[in-house]
Order: C-alpha cells, then structure tokens, then sequence
C-alpha cells in the first residue's frame, strides 16, 4: 500500500470480517470456532490500536507539538472498544450466545463510528500531512503487524 488509508483501511476491513465470522459462528453455535477466529479478532485489534498508537498518534502529536488533538478522543475510544472487547470475551466463555450477539451489536455500531472518522478524515489527512514520509510510517506499521501478537486474554 502507498497510503497510510489504504493500509489502514484494508486492516479495518480485516478486523471487521473477523468480528462478522466470529458472530455467525456464535450465533450457529460454533463454539470451537467461535474462539478460534475471536481470538483471532482480538489479536488483528490489538495490532491495530498498537499501529496507530505507537506510530501514527506519536508522529502526529509530535509535528502538531501536542497531545490533545484528535488522537487523545481516538484513545478514548479505543478504551471504550476493549471494554466491549472484554464483555464479548466473557460471554462468549460463559457460553452466552445473546450476550455475545448484544454485544457485538454493540462493538459494530462503536467500530463503524470511530473507523469512518479514521477513514474519511484522520488517515486521509495523515497522506498530506506527512507526504513522503508516509512510507517510513508504513513500515514501523508493518513491522508491528507482522510481529507475533500478544496473548489477547491477557
């Protein structure tokens, strides 16, 4: 990818099929594969939140000289994301297949909202301003996705 919104905008899309696929499994009662592929999920998320927290918010609040800006509400809501994140990981142990859907409602309504600011606005702004280095950013992006993700249960 040649842009920091096509990068990003394709992990979006990844982590939103995982999200459906561990929804239908649930809703099928696919247990095994419910915690497979929402394990899954929750590993592609965390990469995610990692790329843009430890790279793009931190070349972002270093050119604008501050951290109070649209990253530190993109944070919050991150926050707010794992808290969800956390209640579809306890329903889905429990077994509790409404719990899970309610939730995961929930989390899509939260994700659609945050990731369509990030992409209609954030990234796109990202592209202008950091113009050719958008690349070496790319690259500390991709360098944490291909790393091995944490134990998402912990």
């Amino acid at each position: 990818m040649d842009t920091i919104s096509g990068y990003l905008g394709t992990h979006h899309r990844r982590c939103d099929q995982l999200c459906i696929d561990a929804e239908k499994s649930v809703a099928a009662e696919l247990w095994d594969r419910a915690d497979a592929v929402f394990q899954e999920f929750c590993a592609a998320l965390e990469q995610h939140f990692a790329m843009e927290e430890e790279v793009l918010f931190v070349a972002f609040e270093k050119a604008i000289h501050g951290t109070d800006g649209p990253t530190a509400i993109m944070r919050v809501e991150h926050n707010k994301i794992n808290s969800v994140v956390f209640m579809l990981r306890d329903a889905l142990a429990r077994r509790a297949k409404n719990a899970f859907l309610g939730h995961a409602d929930t989390l899509n309504i939260m994700i659609a909202q945050h990731n369509q600011v990030e992409d209609d606005i954030f990234y796109p702004m990202l592209d202008r301003m950091f113009g050719a280095q958008k690349h070496e950013l790319i690259e500390a992006m991709r360098k944490i996705a291909e790393s091995p993700a944490a134990d998402p249960a912990t």
